[in-house]
């Protein structure tokens, strides 16, 4: 129902109406021209904790011994009638001598009477005061919980750098579980910002240096949910750590093109399909056996609702991944 409606059956004297607007759980009041209140609902009442008799037919701005009369509410209600105007959300924190520190979002629209063409002011308050109460506990927890990770992630990497690998397979392993902590740790914090990330600085960013400066990137601008951030940003550390032990990174000319396109799929989300191919670099066969490098791609794709399919012709390893976006 549109509030020019809703108005219209209240005025009109509907019992039905002022019965389907008592049922509201946010506050509404009407005020006419002279910002008197005609119409006040339940919800208003006991928000406020006034008596309707009390308020009824009153100056809106006298309310409770002037608790409503706000400067910069005055101003805003005051400006929806001359300009017709219609304002949402506007945000109202004020200390109430009844009922305390309270904030509010205020709805306020222009309404005219089809009789009498006076117009008349139906303002909806929102009270945000434990939702907003409750987001800053959430922002202070999610903040507090990132800042003590951030100190145990330091405390991990720190006891695998210090090891002992004399061995060189020991060294090998150890290089190899730091550069999965790094990217994992640096993939946290990107997710941890919320939002989205951009798919291309995603795969920039998970590659090394040496690595990044051989890719070929075309494609166009996809942005990933954070809950995809970790497992893509693996996925590339992977491929590109293999570039550098086996692949074109390990030969100067060695070159990796880098393609994807968003692919529609009918009744589903759509697909991001992406490439990996190497090329210039040493004849490669495949494998005898699948890596746990392999097996983490074709596990996170998995996860993800995706998949991975890795050929190795001679010319050079492809990587194919689609991914649910």
């Amino acid at each position: 129902m549109l509030l020019e409606d809703l108005y219209r059956l209240m005025k009109t004297g509907h019992v039905q109406a002022q019965g389907i607007v008592d049922t509201m759980t946010q506050a509404v009041v009407v005020l006419d021209q002279r910002f008197c209140v005609t119409t006040a609902n339940n919800a208003f009442i006991k928000a406020f904790k006034v008596e309707r008799d009390d308020i009824l037919s009153e100056d809106f701005f006298g309310l409770g011994n002037g608790q409503w009369d706000i400067p910069e509410l005055r101003q805003l209600i005051s400006s929806v009638i001359p300009r017709s105007a219609a304002v949402i959300g506007f945000e109202v924190q004020h200390e109430f001598p009844s009922i305390g520190q309270r904030t509010f979002l205020v709805d306020a629209r222009r309404l005219v009477h089809p009789d009498d063409n006076s117009p008349n002011i139906l303002i909806i308050f929102e009270d945000v005061t434990e939702r907003q109460r409750h987001d800053a506990e959430m922002d202070f927890i999610v903040a507090e919980t990132r800042h003590r990770l951030k100190n145990l992630s330091a405390v991990v990497r720190s006891v695998v750098s210090n090891a002992r690998a004399d061995n060189p397979a020991v060294a090998g392993f150890k290089e190899a579980l730091l550069g999965r902590l790094d990217i994992t740790f640096q993939a946290q914090e990107v997710a941890a910002r919320g939002g989205t990330a951009s798919f291309e600085a995603l795969l920039t960013e998970a590659v090394s240096s040496t690595v990044s400066e051989r890719l070929d990137c075309s494609g166009p601008p996809i942005e990933l949910e954070s809950s995809k951030i970790l497992s893509v940003s693996m996925i590339f550390h992977e491929l590109g750590t293999n570039a550098i032990k086996h692949g074109a990174a390990t030969v100067p000319g060695g070159r990796i093109r880098v393609t994807w396109e968003l692919v529609e799929t009918p009744g589903k989300c759509a697909l991001l399909a992406c490439q990996w191919r190497e090329e210039g670099g040493p004849v490669v066969s495949p494998p005898e056996r699948n890596g746990y490098g392999t097996e983490l791609i074709e596990g996170l794709c998995a996860h993800m609702g995706g998949s991975a399919e890795l050929t190795y012709p001679p010319s050079g390893l492809t990587a194919t991944i689609k991914i649910p976006v």
